[in-house]
């Protein structure tokens, strides 16, 4: 870990030599590359530099100890290496908590897609659930959240519902892809049996622009009239948008807004975002031989997760843990599920 700390502060103290250099503040592109990267690693320095004094203290009192020159002092040297082993160890685990290997995708906003699965009515109702749950965890954490696109069912639930979540989002819901299943009564079941129904969740790191570039030539874009539940006219204007991606067959719709342009805006975002995690999947597949996941698998298809209501369990499959807070998780209170996903997947990378 020395070799990591004194990499940190090495490396912090030469971009704020690079960043006084007249020649990189006229050229602001470098000059801001340095500042982004100077200020991720600001906190890790920070910590770095007291690590490395004590760790110095430690050192200084091990050696006057070991010469044994000043009987008097030896107390204090070993009041001295008692205080900086504590302080040493809190250092340390924070500078681990700090330049913990992350995914350069996590800072970035991602985009949802749930669709109900088995189960018919009851699955678009718990579709539904989903949706209120992470947009209620998103509004928690300050994050914004703009629904994208959605196909409602007449039961009040949802067919499909796509939406974005901006913020650092995909850090805490990248692994939130793949079946979520739920147990309970429906309200229409007369005889109080338990039905399981599912919806799957796709997450995708929202792509920027300057990221995947789309040929004109490679879409085709149909309009048409959009529709509510039941099929009834909600415009009266042809503003639903129906984009397709000729070389990877990839359709984009959406209908929300009454702009045509605005649906054009969105279904290109969400198409970005498709291509951008196609790439994504074929370099996680290339890795995947050497370096495998423990959470984030490649099959999406796969159930991750139950919600049963008459136990008030939330059960996540991958790490075999549950909770019993099953409503205040629906309403949002997702961070402990995620943290133990995330814990999980480094613990898994690490050997721990």
């Amino acid at each position: 870990m020395e070799a990591r700390v004194d990499e940190i502060i090495a490396r912090y103290e030469e971009l704020s030599r690079l960043l006084a250099d007249p020649a990189t503040i006229a050229d602001q592109q470098a000059f801001v590359k340095l500042s982004i990267e100077q200020g991720e690693l600001s906190d890790s320095y920070a910590v770095a530099k007291k690590l490395r004094s004590r760790l110095n203290d430690k050192k200084e009192a091990e050696d006057l100890l070991e010469e044994g020159n000043d009987p008097d002092l030896a107390e204090l040297y070993q009041e001295t290496l008692a205080s900086a082993d504590e302080e040493i160890e809190a250092l340390e685990a924070q500078f681990a908590e700090l330049t913990r290997e992350t995914d350069p995708n996590d800072k970035r906003s991602v985009i949802i897609e749930i669709r109900a699965g088995t189960g018919g009515d009851e699955a678009a109702l718990f579709a539904a659930d989903l949706y209120r749950m992470y947009t209620r965890y998103a509004e928690q954490k300050g994050f914004t959240v703009e629904q994208m696109s959605s196909n409602y069912a007449g039961t009040g639930g949802f067919k499909e519902v796509i939406f974005s979540i901006g913020g650092k989002a995909f850090g805490e819901l990248k692994f939130e892809n793949g079946v979520h299943r739920v147990q309970r009564v429906p309200a229409t079941e007369a005889a109080g049996r338990i039905h399981t129904s599912a919806a799957s969740v796709v997450v995708l790191p929202e792509a920027d622009d300057v990221e995947i570039e789309i040929r004109d030539e490679d879409l085709r874009i149909d309009v048409y009239r959009s529709s509510g539940p039941g099929g009834q006219s909600v415009n009266t204007t042809d503003s639903a948008v129906r984009m397709t991606h000729i070389p990877t067959g990839i359709v984009v719709t959406c209908q929300d807004e009454k702009s045509q342009l605005k649906n054009k805006k969105k279904a290109l975002s969400v198409l970005k975002s498709r291509l951008y995690d196609l790439e994504l999947q074929k370099q996680q597949q290339q890795e995947r031989d050497s370096r495998q996941s423990a959470i984030a698998g490649g099959d999406r298809s796969a159930k991750i997760r139950t919600y049963n209501f008459p136990q008030s369990r939330v059960t996540d499959h991958r790490i075999k843990q549950s909770w019993y807070n099953l409503h205040e998780i629906l309403d949002g209170a997702l961070q402990e599920v995620l943290d133990a996903l995330k814990q999980a997947e480094y613990e898994h990378q690490t050997g721990d």
